[in-house]
């Protein structure tokens, strides 16, 4: 881990957990993370691992049984993780959002029977917004949750869920009522193991397996009345809440995979020879690793003042889409340029950068595509207003 200048701003304990996130990528991540892209595994006992180092439901209160950590500290620990492994950290985070959800529901039969568990490891959680059909156009899903008795019955399909190839329990947007739009979204949270919940296989992708992304088809799944996290409409609004947190750590897991590769970059230039002197002594080399570095520190600064902005309780979604797009531009072009400047080597597996190219162009599409992005700064700037 290198120390930062805005670290100076966090309490011992996060930068404690910091450290820990970076050690626990060195020692349990980046070892095994070539071998789980190439057999496809999704490492499951990465979770229990993670929470005895206290790296499961960071950001909830300790009463909780959580690290009480900020956006701040949070995105720095998500940042470390990804530097081993984005698909890793990114599949550890989105089971460190469900426990939040799960936490704010504040409803008892649902912290008791899942929180602990989730907690350590031993039930790994899931999100279910995206449909086959509708991505980003998340207003018009339609998935569907009617009234069965005292509970419900959910009938739809789901898309690029992380997590969907292990997930023990999910968030599961769906429709109900009559309400159009956003106002008839509701949450609810569903066990995959309910009657009429059908995991579908695992998708074959450009990287990223160990993230386990898959679907899930809803046959008139059956689940309790007070599974219902949030009713029509603040379903819908908390998730857009949620989006501005997302994309900010999209963005922190970027700097790590591009920091990771510029650090490869520099190490195999200072160690490979060439007409009789370093590599990294050629100018056209230097050149193009100082503008990977540049973008790097534009891409942490943006990150850092979307991250503050959330702990000051203002609104970061311009500063969020900022980051992200920021972000994920510089990690695709500099891990681009990181690879060229080892040559034909930065195509072997043995460097993490093949799988750190692949992680960013994923990167580009979660939480909302480059498109999505300039739609929301477009808007504040007052185009198509």
């Amino acid at each position: 881990m290198t120390a930062r200048p805005s670290d100076e701003l966090l309490t011992a304990q996060e930068c404690a957990l910091i450290v820990a996130a970076a050690a626990f990528a060195r020692d349990r991540i980046q070892p095994f993370a070539e071998q789980w892209e190439e057999d496809r595994i999704v490492p499951l006992e990465t979770f229990p691992a993670a929470a005895r180092v206290g790296l499961v439901g960071i950001m909830l209160p300790e009463a909780a049984g959580g690290k009480g950590l900020r956006h701040a500290a949070a995105a720095r620990v998500l940042e470390e993780l990804a530097a081993a492994d984005f698909a890793v950290a990114f599949s550890l985070w989105v089971h460190n959002n469900l426990c939040n959800a799960v936490y704010r529901s504040g409803k008892k039969r649902l912290i008791e029977r899942h929180l602990s568990d989730m907690l350590r490891g031993d039930r790994i959680g899931a999100f279910c917004m995206t449909e086959p059909g509708v991505g980003s156009d998340a207003a018009n899903l339609t998935t569907r949750a009617e009234e069965v008795g005292p509970g419900w019955s959910i009938i739809g399909e789901k898309a690029w869920v992380t997590n969907g190839a292990l997930a023990d329990v999910m968030t599961v947007y769906a429709r109900v009522g009559d309400a159009v739009g956003w106002r008839g979204i509701a949450a609810f949270l569903v066990e995959a193991a309910a009657p009429g919940v059908e995991r579908l296989p695992p998708y074959s992708l450009l990287g990223g397996h160990a993230m386990g992304v898959a679907g899930f088809r809803f046959d008139r799944a059956s689940v309790d009345g007070d599974a219902m996290l949030l009713g029509p409409g603040d379903g819908f609004k908390n998730a857009m809440a949620d989006i501005d947190k997302a994309r900010v750590f999209v963005a922190a897991a970027c700097l790590g995979i591009l920091g990771s590769s510029l650090r490869v970059a520099l190490d195999y230039g200072a160690g490979r020879k060439a007409f009789g002197r370093s590599i990294l002594e050629f100018q056209g080399l230097q050149w193009g690793l100082a503008d990977v570095a540049t973008h790097l520190e534009a891409a942490r600064l943006l990150t850092a003042r979307a991250a503050d902005l959330l702990d000051r309780g203002e609104s970061a979604t311009v500063a969020a889409a900022h980051a992200k797009k920021f972000a994920t531009r510089a990690a695709v072009s500099g891990i681009s340029a990181c690879m060229a400047a080892m040559g034909a080597n930065g195509l072997r597996t043995e460097s993490p950068l093949a799988r750190h190219l692949a992680a960013a162009k994923m990167a580009e599409t979660v939480d909302g595509t480059t498109a999505i992005q300039n739609m929301v700064i477009g808007r504040a700037l007052g185009v198509g207003s």
